[in-house]
């Protein structure tokens, strides 16, 4: 028998709450009481869900917040401001399906910041269809994937983000990702990029695949930044098991009166989900500690292929040859920034 759209995504729900009722606590989460005074962070899709309950704690425990999402929410920040009581939190305009849009985003960065200390790499996207991004790239493609890589690649390259082993220095790169990625088969590297159309019920298999590819560019990227097992900067990924947020706004229609209250029941509140997040930023064990997979608040392996080498050198190479089209100057930049890296603290 043929798989429904109401079949697909029903099975992708319950699976979640399953999921989410099966899991036992390892990991505590981080106290109230630790602080990150004086960091920055910078968090994309902070206007709303997951993203805003990870702006509000880490402005609560002193740092200085940069929420990265699109434009036309002001209120959002002003939220921020009131429920972390701090006046540390300020927004900033970026369209990841745009890659002209993630460049203005870092050349800003890149004159106005210092330094960023914390990167989460939290926005999504799960449209109802397949769509194009503004370089014609699938979007959850170009969302969770190639838009964080050239973000990651230029703030290496400029600095901001600055490699270092002193303690309560070592910058931190947390990329929400999803177990979904487990679902995903091998990444087709013959068609690496190509946009595939898709209707409704193909829709959770390549975010699924769009997750692999992330998951696996942050094992690369933390085998890149520390090699010889220093940890110069903390690289780490995670789930945070089903949240009630604004990620199936594009469900249909006539499923969005059943679907709704099964996440406002089951899936976990923003503010609870972003304790994983929390502990990737703030917990002292993973300040030297790097390609750390998190599935809710436990520690685990992401997927074979994720984890696989030769996988992750091909994923860095075409994905380099891929935005070498879009930066500005040429791929310098992009497949260089690791070997410009400065080093230390200053």
């Amino acid at each position: 028998m043929p798989t429904t759209k109401r079949d697909t995504i029903f099975s992708a729900v319950t699976g979640a709450v399953a999921d989410r009722l099966s899991q036992r606590q390892a990991l505590r989460p981080v106290p109230e009481s630790v602080r990150i005074d004086g960091r920055t962070c910078l968090v994309t899709g902070a206007n709303s869900g997951l993203g805003k309950a990870v702006a509000v704690d880490l402005a609560k425990r002193g740092g200085r917040v940069l929420m990265a999402c699109r434009g036309g929410h002001p209120d959002a920040g002003e939220e921020v401001r009131r429920l972390s009581g701090s006046d540390a939190v300020a927004m900033l305009k970026v369209d990841l399906a745009d890659l002209r849009s993630v460049q203005a985003l870092c050349n800003r960065l890149e004159r106005e910041v210092e330094r960023l200390d914390i990167v989460v790499l939290n926005a999504g996207v799960m449209p109802r269809t397949a769509r194009r991004s503004a370089q014609g790239y699938e979007l959850m493609f170009a969302v969770h994937f190639l838009a964080n890589r050239l973000l990651i690649d230029r703030l290496l390259a400029s600095g901001t983000i600055r490699q270092g082993n002193r303690p309560g220095k070592t910058p931190r790169i947390v990329l929400v990702a999803s177990e979904a990625h487990r679902s995903a088969g091998p990444i087709d590297f013959d068609h690496f990029g190509a946009f595939t159309d898709y209707g409704l019920r193909d829709g959770l298999k390549h975010y699924g695949m769009s997750k692999l590819h992330l998951c696996t560019y942050a094992q690369e990227l933390s085998r890149r930044l520390n090699p010889g097992g220093e940890v110069r900067v903390a690289v780490t990924s995670l789930c945070p098991g089903a949240v009630n947020s604004n990620l199936a706004r594009e469900a249909p229609t006539l499923l969005k009166p059943l679907l709704y209250p099964i996440m406002r029941i089951f899936f976990a509140a923003p503010e609870k989900a972003a304790a994983p997040v929390t502990y990737a930023c703030c917990a002292e064990d993973l300040e030297q500690r790097s390609g750390v997979y998190l599935h809710l608040m436990q520690g685990k392996k992401p997927s074979a292929l994720a984890m696989d080498e030769r996988a992750g050198k091909r994923l860095w190479e075409k994905s380099a040859a891929l935005l070498a089209r879009h930066v500005e100057g040429g791929s310098a930049d992009v497949s260089g920034s690791m070997s410009h890296q400065p080093h230390g603290d200053a």
